[in-house]
């Protein structure tokens, strides 16, 4: 009898089982891997030299330019998490990926990979692979002689 945890959704139930091929899952997870260290990764220092270009201290006077750069400040430290989030949620899901095919490579075709397998694969910490991040510089914190404080 299947575990509950491998049962599918009561709503999904007559629709079967999903069968995977255990490695096209090792090739899905080589090629997101290369995807990132390739093509997303080696353009996310661009990025950062493109956020972290210096702009000029308003004068603290100017309050709606104040509180535009607050806001652009704001919008652009979340958009920097952002795509450094990806490149380490992506890099995650490979890695996750290869770990479940490597764990059933040897597995017969009517084996079934456990759903506690993969949410094990994804929970696991060794194989996140965050990098740095980027901060960047706060205009609240700018002083230069009359500017914002």
């Amino acid at each position: 009898m299947i575990p509950q945890e491998d049962r599918p959704a009561s709503w999904l139930r007559g629709y079967g089982g999903i069968e995977a091929d255990i490695r096209q899952l090792r090739e899905f997870a080589e090629r997101l891997e290369a995807e990132v260290r390739q093509n997303y990764g080696p353009h996310l220092s661009y990025i950062a030299d493109d956020m972290t270009a210096p702009i000029p201290n308003p004068y603290d006077a100017f309050q709606e330019l104040v509180q535009f750069l607050r806001a652009h400040h704001e919008t652009q430290q979340a958009t920097a998490d952002m795509i450094f989030d990806v490149r380490d949620a992506t890099g995650h899901l490979a890695a996750a990926a290869g770990k479940v095919a490597a764990a059933y490579t040897d597995a017969d075709a009517f084996s079934a990979a456990r759903v506690a397998d993969v949410e094990r694969a994804l929970a696991d910490p060794s194989t996140a692979r965050p990098g740095p991040g980027l901060v960047l510089t706060n205009p609240d914190r700018m002083d230069n002689r009359g500017e914002v404080l």
